[in-house]
């Protein structure tokens, strides 16, 4: 089958620099998934003790950040009456990072969906039946109502607005995973979680981590795209992923901010490289939500390497920036 390789531009000179130390696979679980790491260790760390970094750091993420957590930060904002209430660091920057990406897409990414992932059953509260279109039109939601103040350390709850961080936190956890690892002095690694990857530094024979783009089910492309993740995050979003059948239909487990409704359009997937997979996360989102027409002009204007995935079977479309990367 043929393959096209996606390598980062301007590699710096010691891309090609074997490292010294062992190759190690450590694994754990997190945000309902796994997480899995392989690292090249120096001969004086253990795996043991690599691998509690990274718990540690997803572990983190996971009390920061997530919604099935009853005492989670997050989910102490979303039940708190109105006015500031204290948020921890990594909370404030998955936040503001939202709020950056919904403003550049139009609010085609909102991190404020809670509400409506409820309802749709996508929340802990699990499926039922196909919520009423009065409950949808009152859910309230909406980025701009985010007020932060990143120097105080907290975030202003208008009342009622529930925040949902699916759609970045876990792009997040890859980067705090890929932080605890270089933390220890490890130089090179690639860390997983539910599909985001994130890589550094190369293996020990001096090649890239190698990343294979995952395919809508049914494409008619015969081409894969491998990325070389020389500091380089990849993220994708389908529609064949995290889907609920109800009446024979399948429900997307994107939300769109416009229609309040499970996503349907023109997309099976896109995938985004990026430095950051938080970024990498968010962007997929929004892109996905967009659809192709819009989603690519979107990518052209903020120099984003993507590949779209269209709903009929037709092969990819590759961004300019992406378009660039191939060999």
């Amino acid at each position: 089958m043929p393959i096209r390789v996606a390598v980062p531009l301007n590699l710096p000179p010691e891309a090609g620099r074997p490292p010294i130390g062992s190759r190690v696979r450590l694994g754990g679980p997190t945000m309902g998934v796994a997480w899995t790491a392989t690292a090249v260790a120096p001969p004086h760390l253990l795996g043991g003790r690599l691998r509690d970094a990274v718990q540690g750091a997803v572990d983190q993420v996971v009390a920061e950040m997530s919604q099935w957590e009853s005492e989670s930060a997050l989910s102490r904002f979303n039940r708190a009456p109105p006015g500031w209430v204290a948020a921890p660091p990594g909370l404030l920057a998955v936040v503001a990072a939202g709020v950056e990406v919904a403003r550049a897409s139009g609010g085609a990414f909102d991190p404020t969906l809670g509400a409506l992932v409820d309802l749709w059953g996508f929340g802990p509260a699990g499926a039922g039946a196909a919520p009423e279109a009065g409950a949808l039109a009152d859910a309230a939601i909406g980025w701009e109502l985010i007020e932060l103040d990143l120097q105080g350390g907290r975030i202003r709850q208008p009342g009622g607005l529930r925040l949902d961080l699916a759609g970045i936190a876990k792009g997040y956890g890859v980067d705090r995973a890929g932080a605890a690892l270089a933390a220890l002095g490890v130089p090179s690694w690639l860390v997983e979680i539910g599909g985001e990857l994130r890589g550094a530094g190369v293996k020990p024979n001096g090649e890239p981590w190698f990343v294979e783009v995952e395919r809508a089910p049914g494409s008619a492309d015969a081409e894969l795209l491998r990325v070389a993740a020389y500091g380089l995050a990849v993220a994708s979003s389908g529609d064949w992923r995290r889907v609920l059948r109800r009446n024979g239909r399948s429900i997307s487990h994107t939300i769109d901010p416009v229609t309040r409704e499970p996503l349907r359009n023109d997309l099976s997937g896109v995938t985004v490289l990026h430095a950051e997979c938080m970024y990498a996360d968010a962007w997929c989102t929004a892109l996905m939500t967009l659809g192709l027409a819009r989603g690519q002009e979107l990518a052209e204007r903020e120099g984003l390497a993507t590949m779209f995935q269209p709903a009929d079977g037709t092969p990819p479309m590759f961004s300019s920036a992406l378009q660039a990367m191939l060999e």
